[in-house]
Parts: C-alpha cells; structure tokens; sequence
C-alpha cells in the first residue's frame, strides 16, 4: 500500500513551485534579469543631466545681459562672446594661443609630475629616503608657488622657461603626496599575500605595491591638472607675446569683456579635457578596482 504525503502550508507563507523543467536555457536567463533601481528611476540619459546645469547657467546669463540686469560694460552676453570667439577662430588668433597654452602646461606638468612620483617612490619605498625626502617637501609646498615668480624672472629670464617652471613646482606637490600616501596606504593583506607567495621585493613592488598606489596617484594628477591651469594664468602674466594670458591681458588694457570671457570658457574647456582625460584613464587602469558609481 503506497503511502501519501501530505504538505501543510503555514497562514500567509508563500508556495514556491519548481521553475518548469521543459523551459529553455534563454528563457530562464530573461526572467532572472533584474533591472538596476538607479536606471529604472533615471529615465532621462545621464549626459542630458549632466549638461543642464551648463545650459542653465547660460539661460540665466543671457536673460540677465537682455533685461539689463548686467550691463555689457560690466560683462558681455552670450551672443557677442559667441561671436568674438568666432572672429578669433576665423582669423586663427585662438587656435594658436590654445596652441601655445596646452603646450606650457603639458610640459610643465611632465617635468613636475616626474619629479614629484620619483621622490614620492623614492620616500614611500625606503626609510632612508623618507628621512632625506619627506620633510623637505612638506616644508617646501607650504610656499606658494606665486611668491616664487621673481625669483624664477631672476633664475631663467622672461622667456618660457619661467612660466615652464612655475607649472612644474605647482604640479610637483600634489602628485608626491598623493603618491607617497598612497604607497603607504598598500593594502597589508596584500602585502602578507606577497610574502606568502615569496615574491622578491622587486616583484612586490611591481604587482603589490605600485597598483595599489595608483587610485591614488590618478587622484594626485587631477588635482595637478587643475593646479597646472591656476599656474598657466599666472605664468602666462610674465611678459607673454602669446597664449591665452597674452589674449587676456590684451583684452583687459582695452576693456574687451567679451575676448576676456572667451579666454576664460577656453581654459575652462581645456581643463574639462584633460580631467575627460585622466577619467579614462581610471576607468582603463583601474577597472579591477569595484567602486560606487552613484545612485
């Protein structure tokens, strides 16, 4: 006599049935999506978002310069900046000063930002180096770097190598700090992983350490991209013949606001390019890395 087994469901419990058998591999994997909760409440695309705070600005630039609110002598509208920024591309007067620009902060950046990783590798790896590398620098980028500019006229002239140099010493800090806390800041697992592999120090420092410190040393060549620009306005008051402070400064003797702002949106968009820049580069070198992207 074959028995049966009976099943009590408790009150308010839910029957969970088997998914059925006969359903197609492709089906299953279509029922078990799940959608994000951040893309189901976002409808609008993320780039939209972004930018409506830029048109917005704008918007309210445009109303206050037609009503009057501000005046063109004190800043120019929209519409006349748009078309002094044409007549400068027209004659190609900006594309050789962005030219010019780029060029001073690139190769500032290349000569700060090497000096600064090296000493901050050359601190963050050895206690020796530290005690002869550490506080010197924190001494030294307490001095702003602005207050060097007559010295720097005194030492190179006022040619380029000033303005050159004055990117490379704003440049120089951030990038060493960023640098040397990040190596200090390894992950200790990591690095008893390390020595449980064996690894010579060599290897350590080549697949433990230095990927570990480059969240932060990506983080250190953000904040000296936009020093780098800080220093370039600067830099570019010594005497220029050319560049976007040599516009500037032409605009400002003959009361042209509207060149004036030109100048500023290009720096603007310049520094937006390079920070487009450095934010590929985390998302290509740091995509091991599981990190927040926002709600």
């Amino acid at each position: 006599m074959s028995s049966i087994a009976t099943i009590t469901i408790a009150p308010g419990a839910v029957e969970r049935r088997p998914a059925d058998q006969t359903a197609k591999p492709d089906d299953l994997l279509a029922r078990q999506r799940i959608e994000p909760v951040s893309t189901a409440r976002h409808r609008v695309p993320r780039w939209l978002r972004r930018l409506s705070g830029p048109v917005l600005l704008v918007l309210l630039w445009h109303v206050a310069s037609q009503t009057g609110v501000l005046p063109s002598e004190v800043l120019a509208g929209p519409t006349t900046v748009i078309g002094s920024a044409a007549k400068l591309v027209d004659n190609g007067e900006l594309q050789d000063a962005m030219l010019i620009s780029l060029s001073r902060a690139l190769a500032g950046l290349a000569i700060g930002g090497s000096i600064g990783v090296t000493l901050a590798v050359v601190a963050g790896l050895f206690r020796l180096g530290e005690d002869m590398v550490d506080a010197t620098m924190q001494m030294l980028r307490t001095v702003p770097a602005v207050a060097l500019i007559p010295l720097l006229i005194i030492w190179f002239g006022i040619g380029e190598a000033p303005k050159i140099a004055l990117i490379a010493l704003g440049t120089a800090f951030p990038l060493y700090l960023n640098v040397y806390a990040g190596i200090r800041n390894v992950d200790s697992t990591l690095i008893e992983a390390g020595r449980t592999l064996d690894l010579s120090r060599s290897a350590m420092i080549r697949h433990v350490v230095l990927p570990g410190a480059l969240p932060s040393a990506l983080v250190g060549l953000r904040y000296s991209l936009g020093i780098a620009w800080l220093a370039l306005v600067f830099g570019e008051q010594i005497n220029a013949t050319a560049g976007i402070g040599y516009l500037m400064a032409t605009a400002r003797e003959m009361f042209q606001t509207d060149v004036i702002v030109v100048c500023l949106v290009v720096y603007a968009l310049l520094g937006l390019g390079v920070d487009f820049t450095v934010r590929t580069l985390e998302r290509v070198f740091l995509a091991w890395r599981p990190a927040f992207s926002g709600t």
